[in-house]
């Protein structure tokens, strides 16, 4: 076993931790031969107001089509840990996987489903990278405080 202390700063330390969680990424035999095609924000961004997603969501400069007494879900803004491409994905396609605390209650959630309306049978595949992608993009990420990367 490598002892810890004998590396010079943590920087070196989350290196090795790096190295070693991507060996067991790519020795995972689920994780193999999953490629989607890359997408297009620009796109994504037509696909977010096409689907009508702005009448319950907000995000960046695209104006919410709620009705006065509507709930508005904000999306996007700087987070301090990035917002992976299969978390957003999953929260597109199912949205009753995660639902923050924040957001539980009748009129966004029924016990623990979302009520957000399923788009599995109406989007593409191409449309859900596109819209992805945009998503992805709306969250700029921002180290904490406290963090010292050396």
């Amino acid at each position: 076993m490598i002892e810890m202390n004998h590396f010079p700063s943590r920087y070196a330390r989350f290196c090795l931790l790096l190295l070693l969680v991507s060996g067991f990424v790519s020795c995972n035999p689920e994780a193999r031969g999953f490629a989607l095609p890359e997408g297009d924000a620009d796109e994504g961004r037509i696909t977010f107001t096409e689907l009508h997603c702005n009448q319950c969501h907000s995000i960046g400069n695209i104006p919410w089509a709620g009705l006065p007494g509507d709930v508005r879900l904000e999306l996007g803004g700087e987070v301090t840990q990035i917002k992976s491409y299969g978390e957003l994905l999953t929260s597109v396609i199912n949205p009753s996987h995660k639902i923050a605390k924040k957001y539980l209650g009748e009129q966004v959630a029924e016990g623990d489903r979302s009520r957000m309306k399923s788009y599995n049978d109406v989007m593409t595949v191409q449309e859900l990278v596109d819209l992805v992608t945009f998503l992805q993009g709306e969250y700029p990420v921002r180290p904490p405080a406290n963090y010292y990367p050396y």
